[in-house]
């Protein structure tokens, strides 16, 4: 087997799949050095610095360009492709190529296609982007952690990849119960949120809601997020928190399900603040155009009427656009 000095794995990746890491990884153990370049135009749905970042991640140990040619200042000695058209490629750059025999019935069109169909083809920072993510939140006793508990109960029961259908808890309540774990003798007073946690349990937030996505099916649901954590931060001090804002911003949800307060219970003194919650968060649902569906009525009926937007969502599909004929 000939061993090369520089190679070049030439693609756009979009999204990568098993099909190419196993090419990756042949090119890698055939050449001293590989340089593996993501292409890109303006018209792919998924970023090229996003296809970029997930390359690297995946395979630390080669060097992940981005760019629609290859620019580097090391002559290229192998091209390296699963596909007749990037022989062209090795011609311009006075490079022998090798092709490289797919061993998976999988193409870049059919993972495109339906993603959930191939979702172990792909790895986690991938699947972390394509999952679906679903946020369940409400004014206080309104069934948020039930109704995301069944949701994901719901979907674990289709098997298959939906097995692994992960549920994020909220994350506030981890966050109290530690600091009264380190501060055993301030009482419940102790975990009295200020103005200055709210950030940080968003970021917290977020960050369980990221792993989750990384290892779960192509649906999460979340009991909060860091967008509901805002309004709970206008609940608690009466102003907007800009840090918790900017958590939020960087979210990458699809749908909110809010549970209405109406019909639902409450024993304590939190009720007469449930009806300006509830109207709060759908308020800024709105404007910011957040894709909401509201839940009212007994819990059976909420649990239809959630499974049935998501469903709606996912029917949707990914919208992952093929890539332009001319720059194949």
């Amino acid at each position: 087997m000939t061993r090369h000095g520089h190679g070049l794995v030439p693609g756009r990746f979009l999204p990568p799949h098993a099909g190419h890491h196993h090419l990756v990884r042949t090119a890698r153990d055939r050449c001293e050095r590989l340089t593996v370049l993501v292409r890109a135009s303006a018209a792919d749905t998924l970023p090229a610095e996003d296809r970029v970042a997930w390359m690297r991640e995946i395979h630390p140990d080669v060097l992940v360009v981005g760019g629609e040619e290859y620019a580097g200042p090391e002559q290229v000695d192998a091209v390296f492709t699963a596909e007749p058209y990037a022989q062209e490629l090795g011609r311009r750059l006075g490079a022998e190529t090798v092709l490289v025999d797919k061993v998976l019935p999988l193409t870049g069109a059919a993972v495109r296609e339906d993603p959930a169909a191939f979702w172990d083809h792909l790895e986690p920072p991938v699947r972390a982007a394509l999952t679906r993510r679903i946020v369940v939140l409400g004014a206080e006793s309104t069934g948020t952690t039930t109704m995301a508990r069944a949701l994901a109960d719901h979907y674990r029961r289709r098997g298959g990849v939906w097995a692994r259908t992960r549920c994020v808890p909220d994350h506030a309540g981890e966050y109290r119960a530690r600091r009264l774990a380190e501060h055993p003798g301030a009482g419940p007073s102790g975990a009295a949120l200020r103005s200055s946690d709210f950030p940080v349990i968003a970021q917290g937030q977020a960050e369980r809601e990221e792993e989750a996505a990384r290892d779960g099916s192509p649906v999460l649901f979340c009991d909060t997020d860091a967008f509901a954590a805002t309004i709970r931060h206008e609940r608690h001090t009466g102003t907007a928190s800009p840090a918790t804002c900017e958590v939020a911003a960087h979210g990458r949800q699809h749908l909110w399900l809010l549970t209405d307060h109406r019909g639902v219970d409450c024993a304590d003194d939190t009720d007469r603040l449930r009806p300006w919650m509830t109207a709060r968060f759908l308020t800024q649902l709105a404007r910011t155009g957040r894709r909401t569906a509201v839940l009212t009525g007994p819990h059976e009926e909420r649990l239809a009427a959630a499974v049935a937007a998501v469903d709606g969502l996912l029917a949707e599909g990914w919208h992952l656009t093929e890539p332009l004929p001319e720059l194949r």
